[in-house]
């Protein structure tokens, strides 16, 4: 049987205008903000079925918290829906998660026949950076080397 995914001809590239991807980010920013706590809560809800889970086999599975264990699954399965419906609207617009933790996001670009990311972190004001695609955040460069910072406006 054909495998469906890989046999789809690719789909085209989208590559975003500075204004593009402007508009995406503070469309955006909400649902990144959605997924990092989300993530954030996730961590802690794997932290507390562990407890659980090495209390249980301490105790030989005497006395299992058959009430707490459901609801703490419930909220695991709740929380990574939402986690993957939040990572799926972000990547249908075509940026890229790079970090989830840091709140770094992509947007893929031509800068002088190059393809670059337009580069943004939580935290910044706007889109400021590119780097190139083999670099990474510590590779990112000012799209325009006379901007002056959050809140300042290219002179």
């Amino acid at each position: 049987m054909p495998d469906r995914d890989h046999d789809a001809p690719e789909q085209p590239r989208h590559f975003f205008t500075l204004g593009e991807a402007e508009r995406a980010r503070k469309e955006l920013e909400p649902v990144l903000l959605e997924a990092m706590e989300c993530r954030k809560r996730l961590s802690g809800l794997e932290e507390n079925l562990a407890a659980v889970g090495t209390r249980i086999m301490m105790m030989g599975g005497v006395l299992v918290p058959y009430q707490k264990l459901t609801e703490l699954r419930v909220e695991q399965r709740q929380l990574g829906e939402s986690l993957q419906a939040a990572l799926e609207r972000i990547g249908s617009s075509g940026c890229v998660v790079k970090d989830l933790d840091a709140g770094l996001l992509d947007f893929p670009a031509i800068i002088g026949n190059e393809e670059v990311y337009l580069c943004w972190k939580i935290g910044e004001d706007r889109i400021r950076f590119y780097h190139r695609q083999d670099e990474g955040f510590a590779g990112r460069k000012p799209l325009d080397p006379r901007d002056l910072g959050p809140g300042k406006d290219v002179q």
